[in-house]
């Protein structure tokens, strides 16, 4: 949510959505700003409406009842259309098919794993409901990053990663990813996020994101 620059205006949509923390937390950020929070699991659409009118927030959001991964002409009736988002955000089930152990709820299983094909056409969603010049930003592991970049490639340009090191003088558990649809600028490597100093303290930067007091520089 605090990569989402300041001054964004136009239309959110946060693509699986779960109880809707990131869109709900770029709309707190951003009084211009509307948003669609996107979720197949009924019972995590109707906890994002909750928390959406317990934050005020109800009157510049609605929540759509879908699979992201579901082919494109599923979206239309409900409302969301090709080209017509200004950013996609996304915090998509990060664990790869075959390494985690699954739930066997299959609603718990599909919110945590997902495989290549899949991460493929959950990245092709993202580009089809973007306008052009529209930005894409998403978290997930280090070791999919050369998958995702693949994907993104043709689709969008201006990538640029962010690494998110948990603690100060480690490997990154996560990066960030933001790309504009259609562009042709280069890739950039930018200076890593450190949420915690080797002594265990939060750092400056990640108190002041964590109480909205900054964004996430993503260039």
């Amino acid at each position: 949510a605090a990569c989402v620059p300041d001054g964004a205006s136009g239309v959110l949509v946060d693509l699986g959505c779960g109880s809707g923390v990131v869109g709900l937390g770029a709309l707190a950020r951003h009084q211009d700003l509307q948003a669609v929070l996107v979720d197949k699991d009924p019972s995590m659409a109707q906890l994002a409406r909750l928390n959406g009118a317990e934050n005020g927030l109800s009157d510049r959001m609605r929540v759509l009842e879908a699979d992201v991964l579901a082919p494109k002409s599923l979206f239309h009736p409900q409302g969301l259309g090709e080209e017509s988002a200004d950013f996609v955000v996304s915090n998509p089930p990060f664990h790869p098919a075959g390494r985690v152990r699954v739930s066997p709820h299959e609603t718990r299983a599909s919110a945590h794993v997902l495989d290549d094909a899949d991460l493929d056409l959950w990245i092709k969603t993202a580009g089809r409901v973007l306008k052009p010049k529209g930005v894409f930003y998403m978290i997930h592991r280090p070791d999919a990053l050369p998958f995702v970049l693949q994907v993104m490639a043709g689709r969008f340009g201006d990538v640029r990663v962010k690494p998110v090191h948990g603690k100060a003088g480690r490997s990154a558990t996560r990066v960030l990813i933001a790309g504009m649809k259609g562009s042709r600028a280069p890739f950039s490597l930018l200076e890593p996020l450190i949420l915690h100093e080797e002594t265990g303290q939060r750092t400056e930067i990640d108190e002041a994101i964590a109480r909205g007091r900054s964004l996430i520089a993503m260039g």
